[in-house]
């Protein structure tokens, strides 16, 4: 299992960018967390088994909704953590 925290800026919110984070994520099997950040990007806590992981951060940076535009994304790996399922944190 791997972990990674992501900052998404863009167009990403307002268009739907979190719950298509979240069904994205879930489709993959992936944990974690996704909220909108006071300056406009989005932050995204995710974590599963590689091969997923990859498939995500993948579909995120292309913006997992056909009305956002990802214009930067940056990907740090962290120490994996526990956490169930995949929501919005407020």
């Amino acid at each position: 299992m791997k972990s990674v925290k992501m900052t998404v800026s863009g167009r990403v919110q307002g268009v739907g960018f979190r719950y298509a984070t979240i069904q994205l994520a879930r489709s993959l099997k992936i944990s974690g967390w996704v909220r909108n950040n006071r300056d406009g990007s989005v932050e995204i806590v995710a974590s599963g088994y590689e091969e997923n992981l990859n498939k995500f951060i993948s579909q995120v940076k292309k913006s997992p909704t056909p009305y956002g535009k990802v214009n930067h994304i940056t990907v740090n790996y962290i120490t994996n953590f526990d956490y169930d399922g995949f929501d919005v944190k407020y």
